[in-house]
């Protein structure tokens, strides 16, 4: 097999995982709705630097994302929603990760 063939293979197997056609593997998908991360961020009555660092994003990607810029997607998403529904529950969590 020539590096060619490897890189191919790479990007093909990238592409049906991606899909959730990898072999052995399932990608699964959570319908999480679109979440308003500043309206989230303004009911924790944090600023962006606060918010971000309490909760492992940069500044510039809460921007983007407050701004439609750019959209949660994936985990970010997930985790935005539950930030939304119980953030106390969140802060508890993170503060024993942290301890």
């Amino acid at each position: 097999m020539t590096e060619f063939d490897d890189i191919q293979s790479g990007l093909l197997d990238a592409l049906r995982h991606r899909d959730g056609r990898a072999a052995g593997e399932k990608v699964h998908r959570v319908g999480v709705p679109t979440v308003d991360v500043k309206a989230v961020r303004g009911k924790l009555g944090m600023s962006q630097t606060e918010f971000a660092d309490a909760f492992g994003v940069t500044v510039s990607t809460l921007r983007n994302w407050e701004q439609g810029r750019r959209v949660p997607r994936g985990p970010a998403r997930v985790l935005l929603s539950i930030i939304q529904q119980e953030p106390d529950a969140v802060q508890r969590v993170l503060d024993r990760l942290v301890a």
